[in-house]
């Protein structure tokens, strides 16, 4: 990436909103009380260490999952209550939603949660190879008008970023109610040679995985008349890869 000449890299554009409605006491408090225990920063220079942002107050974890863009955090909370052993870094800037996370896990008491607060392209950068086992890309902003596509998430460099962190069998899923963002997800993932469709069936991807809960947003789509697909990609080996 090129370098600005104060030696600082150049920020990434980052699209969309950052806050709704104004929060309510009890959200708001939240975040100013609790998401400094929770939110996950990158070092001034070299790589992160992951997994070390969850060794206190336990032990590292046994495996990273990546959410990107969790919006309200029903996915992410209900995957951090029923895998304990596993560090999830969920990475979204709309602080409503993140609000809205934190309440689930203070009800769940899930500390195995660590929030990134800015574009999720960085936190990606600063990555260690092959560190995650899992990456959800669930339901992202489509774009769908042309001139916009530019910012569409699944992307050839965005994926070429995700293959070099993604462990060889780790997954990488990813969902959209969009018909557009669903032809544009696969046809780009199926190009890319790190990844390998792992559907069987139709209904492998028709079908919401049972270790996959349901969203208000996917509820809302499906009120709506549009029908989702659920992508599961496994990272290939990389003697594999061209």
């Amino acid at each position: 990436m090129p370098q600005r000449d104060d030696g600082e890299r150049p920020r990434k554009t980052l699209h969309g909103r950052r806050q709704g409605r104004p929060l309510r006491g009890g959200l708001r408090d939240l975040v100013e009380q609790r998401l400094p225990a929770f939110e996950l920063r990158l070092p001034d220079a070299g790589r992160l260490d992951p997994a070390a942002a969850f060794e206190s107050p336990g032990p590292r974890p046994r495996a990273l999952w990546l959410e990107i863009g969790f919006g309200g955090g029903e996915h992410l909370a209900w995957q951090a209550a029923r895998h304990p052993e596993v560090g999830i870094i969920g990475c979204e800037v709309f602080v409503n939603g993140i609000a809205t996370l934190l309440r689930a896990l203070e009800e769940t008491g899930s500390g195995n949660v660590r929030i990134f607060r800015d574009d999720a392209r960085r936190l990606i950068e600063a990555l260690p190879d092959a560190c995650l086992e899992r990456v959800f890309l669930l339901f992202p902003d489509p774009w769908p008008k042309r001139r916009h596509a530019k910012r569409r998430f699944v992307a050839p460099a965005t994926l070429d970023a995700l293959a070099r962190v993604l462990r060889p069998g780790g997954e990488l899923r990813v969902a959209s109610d969009d018909p557009t963002y669903q032809a544009w997800a696969l046809a780009h993932l199926l190009a890319h040679p790190a990844f390998a469709w792992t559907a069987k069936s139709a209904a492998d991807w028709r079908r919401r995985p049972a270790d996959w809960p349901p969203t208000r947003y996917e509820a809302k789509a499906l009120e709506s008349g549009r029908h989702p697909v659920y992508l599961a990609f496994q990272r290939v080996a990389r003697a594999e890869c061209p």
